[in-house]
């Protein structure tokens, strides 16, 4: 199943994509789609609906981020054995873990916002893990049944201040709007192979990145299981789980950061794609 989220900002409702790629509306199957819907078994219900039979939604309308009121957004840093060798940063041992605000989380076609005085924001298209069923000191074989589905993230960077602006990485990664999140939760059984799917990101046209989830230096599996271990996984948590090569932050012979009026669009197969415009910020 695809889940997703449509209307207007703070006032979206539960939708779903049918056999014909018509949205249609979930609200009178469930609330919402969030920590509290999932952890109740929303998918479960989802599944037991007659959707043909539900309300059907313009094609106009705009898609919001595809969960709601996300709690815990967690990241992880040069998960893509390329993407560590371009930025020439060693091969991690062990997951690199951050956290990226839940507050930066929009919808898959919202505006991003350049941060006011911006020098190095860059873009990175990831996969991300929704949780569906929590946990703590989950076993490595049987993660996967703790993911709900998988989602499109842009997991927004602004270098500078995730470089070299001292402490954390979160400095870079928590801007309002620098979590682009859809179109759709895509639930777990839809996709075959979660290790073999492929992703890319285009600036103006141009593609910037191509990269396929075999990379990936840790799993899926192993990243719930891992974080796991550190913290209580809860439903509705999102995980991103890294970027392929192609960021500007490694273009050579020089980086190339986003300056405000670009088009961004991102996809990842099976699970849709995203387009944003980039807006510059006037300081105050």
């Amino acid at each position: 199943m695809k889940l997703l989220r449509y209307g207007p900002k703070g006032r979206e409702k539960p939708g779903i994509l049918d056999k014909d790629g018509v949205i249609r509306d979930l609200s009178g199957v469930i609330d919402d789609i969030t920590p509290a819907t999932l952890a109740a078994g929303a998918i479960a219900k989802v599944k037991k609906a007659k959707i043909d039979s539900l309300p059907k939604v313009s094609p106009r309308t705009r898609i919001g981020p595809c969960v709601n009121g996300v709690r815990n957004f967690i990241a992880i840093g040069l998960n893509y054995i390329d993407h560590a060798k371009e930025t020439n940063s060693p091969i991690p041992a062990e997951p690199i873990v951050f956290n990226k605000a839940p507050s930066c989380i929009v919808g898959p076609n919202d505006d991003v916002l350049l941060p006011r005085g911006s020098k190095k924001t860059d873009w990175e298209v990831e996969l991300a893990v929704i949780i569906g069923k929590g946990g703590s000191y989950i076993d490595e074989k049987k993660a996967l049944s703790h993911v709900a589905g998988y989602a499109v993230c842009h997991d927004v960077s602004e270098r500078e201040y995730q470089i070299e602006r001292g402490g954390q990485w979160t400095k870079g990664k928590g801007c309002p709007t620098f979590g682009p999140l859809g179109p759709w939760l895509v639930t777990r059984d839809e996709i075959k192979d979660i290790q073999n799917v492929d992703m890319f990101l285009d600036v103006n046209g141009r593609r910037m990145q191509t990269g396929n989830t075999s990379t990936m230096i840790f799993g899926v599996a192993h990243l719930v299981s891992y974080l796991s271990q550190f913290m209580l996984l809860e439903a509705g948590d999102v995980i991103t789980t890294g970027t392929p090569p192609g960021v500007g932050m490694g273009m050579k012979p020089k980086p190339r950061f986003l300056k405000g009026g670009e088009t961004i669009t991102l996809g990842i197969e099976g699970l849709g794609e995203q387009t944003q415009t980039v807006v510059k910020q006037k300081k105050k």
